[in-house]
């Protein structure tokens, strides 16, 4: 089935929910594109502190402890959500992070939002869905854009933030801290009744 904004939802993670997420990690899945290593750390802090995991994936005021970057260098963790995509199952996830007040990026990040689809729900337009359903949180916290970055030769990602409005700002190469690779460029302006565009909720 092609899901739709309609048919996905964001929803915030709950106790009876971890299991079915972790299932996800074991087959494959990855909340982190760059860093598969991140789904490992996920499943044992679930095996050990399930409610701790869902806890930490809201963080509007940045108080978690540091976060390490590619580059190895630890910052302050920057104010975030992250929810997880939800289409008859958990499909994979979606984060959003930023700095109160501006819309600069955070010290360490590429982007305001970084997201994963499992492998086996690729192409079905989850992440379009997923992304325009992110607008209307990230318009929620003061931003009036944002900025999304990809590889220049991740043509389905691109297409994704096309979709969602991303207009194209720049081909510039990431810094070391966040991976030190080529990259584009994306900004998405947010409507100021909240949002860029879809209907998939965030709960």
């Amino acid at each position: 089935m092609i899901a739709t904004d309609d048919a996905m939802q964001l929803i915030a993670p709950t106790l009876d929910l971890p299991a079915g997420y972790g299932a996800a990690l074991r087959r494959g899945g990855s909340p982190d594109n760059l860093r598969p290593a991140v789904a490992a750390q996920q499943l044992a802090q679930i095996a050990g502190d399930p409610e701790g995991f869902c806890a930490g994936f809201d963080d509007p005021r940045g108080q978690g402890g540091p976060v390490t970057r590619p580059d190895g260098r630890r910052v302050a963790r920057p104010p975030s959500i992250r929810r997880w995509i939800w289409d008859d199952g958990i499909c994979g996830t979606i984060g959003l992070r930023w700095q109160t007040g501006t819309e600069a990026l955070p010290p360490g990040c590429p982007g305001h939002v970084g997201y994963a689809v499992v492998p086996w729900r690729r192409g079905e337009g989850l992440a379009t869905a997923a992304l325009r359903a992110v607008l209307p949180p990230a318009r929620a916290v003061g931003l009036r854009w944002i900025e999304v970055t990809t590889d220049p030769g991740n043509a389905p990602f691109r297409r994704v933030i096309v979709k969602a409005g991303g207009v194209f700002a720049a081909p510039d190469p990431l810094p070391r801290a966040t991976g030190g690779r080529d990259a584009v460029h994306y900004r998405i302006a947010l409507s100021a009744e909240g949002g860029g565009g879809g209907t998939g909720s965030a709960r």
